[in-house]
């Protein structure tokens, strides 16, 4: 998953990536375009991850173009239709759905069928079963991005007495040290909180519930399962019954970001996904992750982003895209992007070994990602979820996170208004 950048820097980095491709190809060069978003680690990673490869194919130029990751699935969808689109495109888990029930994908699987340089099972098949539609691989994965991160302070653990999480620790435990890491002034003023996250769809996954029936082909809603209900009911009480969470407004009324008031000691865990590593590395103090925890009945789940690369039916070059999807999604490409913190790489072997779960940089225990893959929940595969969830579900559910209803309320006035959009009704 990724989030949307300030402005201020955009321009600078359009200037300086678009028709950036790490070395030149050769004069009459096949140049091959391809779109991505992210801040200014992200453009630094991506330009230059295919680098040695560009040396030794000059017979085609690669050129990154820079779009912002708000309305990027718009924005590509207006540059096909006018006949200006790139070669290949970056798509995440969720933008991928638009893009594939658009029809705008090339079929990869005859390429990677044919090649004996590449093997799709070489990938999580979590994230591959994701790219993949009516048995046609539209999309090469890059990253995969389990929201199974809880970060820790160690120096908030030990000033209170406790061990440190562990990747078997239950919601109990989760809140027994929320309340233990929770402090506030004379005047009941919270000035220390024991969690946040924003990652509410774990509560529900690790619960045993649902959004809807089927993820690969939704037809009802689940909000309504009893599961579902007091996941979020849970993940709600943490702010409105326990405090030892900030609500919506507090955390507005705090002034400072989630990554500061961790690092300086005003968050004693957060649930997050491990692309808030690199900026975390830039902070003088003592921190780990630990597996977002199991439930009373020891049920895991956890939301789900991650990336990867797809050719564009328009392409002109799908041949020579073809090579330059492998090459970005390549061992030593998702390395760089590994050792970076960034991501996680989609690559099992590279996720494995000394560029990712035994690097020795922070966080120690980012291996558990690994097995964190197999309880990983991708969103809906609808056209219209996204839309579903901005105009029916997320309203609701900010009565529920502001203490204003209960989660059983809000899913009983929402789960008709998602089963009548789920199937064209409204």
């Amino acid at each position: 998953m990724k989030f949307p950048r300030p402005a201020a820097w955009l321009l600078t980095f359009l200037i300086g990536t678009a028709g950036c491709g790490g070395v030149s190809g050769e004069k009459g060069a096949t140049e091959v375009k391809v779109t991505f978003w992210g801040g200014p680690e992200e453009v630094d990673i991506i330009t230059h991850s295919i680098e040695d490869w560009q040396k030794t194919r000059p017979e085609i130029k690669v050129t990154f173009e820079h779009t912002p990751y708000t309305g990027y699935d718009s924005k590509i969808l207006t540059r096909i239709a006018g006949g200006a689109a790139p070669d290949i495109i970056t798509t995440e888990v969720d933008y991928f759905v638009t893009f594939a029930t658009k029809g705008v994908l090339e079929d990869m699987t005859p390429f990677a069928d044919q090649d004996p340089d590449f093997r799709v099972a070489d990938s999580f098949p979590q994230i591959v079963d994701r790219f993949t539609v009516e048995g046609k691989l539209l999309a090469i994965p890059r990253d995969v991005a389990p929201f199974a991160c809880v970060f820790y302070n160690k120096d908030l653990f030990d000033q209170a007495g406790l061990p440190y999480p562990t990747d078997d620790w239950t919601w109990d435990d989760l809140l027994r040290y929320a309340r233990a890491l929770t402090k506030k002034d004379a005047n009941g003023r919270v000035v220390q909180y024991g969690f946040y996250s924003w990652a509410w769809k774990n509560f529900i996954y690790g619960n045993g519930g649902s959004l809807v029936d089927d993820v690969r082909h939704p037809t009802a809603s689940r909000v309504g399962d009893p599961n579902t209900i007091s996941g979020l009911q849970f993940y709600s009480d943490l702010a409105n019954l326990y405090h030892v969470m900030p609500t919506p407004m507090a955390l507005a009324n705090l002034g400072m970001g989630i990554d500061m008031m961790f690092a300086s000691g005003r968050l004693g865990m957060f649930l997050s996904g491990i692309w808030e590593t690199p900026l975390l590395r830039n902070y003088d103090f003592r921190w780990d992750v630990a597996m977002f925890p199991k439930n009373r009945e020891g049920v895991r789940g956890f939301g789900t982003g991650g990336s990867g690369y797809a050719i564009l039916r328009s392409s002109k070059h799908k041949k020579e895209a073809w090579e330059v999807v492998k090459a970005l999604t390549s061992e030593t490409a998702q390395a760089r992007l590994a050792e970076r913190g960034l991501a996680q790489p989609a690559r099992i072997r590279v996720s494995e070994g000394g560029h990712w779960a035994q690097h020795p940089a922070p966080p120690a225990n980012k291996g558990m990602l690994n097995l964190a893959v197999q309880s990983t929940v991708f969103d809906p595969f609808h056209p219209r979820w996204r839309e579903i969830q901005d105009k029916y579900l997320i309203p609701a559910l900010e009565l529920v996170f502001t203490g204003k209803k209960t989660a059983e309320e809000a899913a009983r006035e929402v789960d008709q208004k998602i089963n009548a959009a789920l199937q064209g009704k409204m």
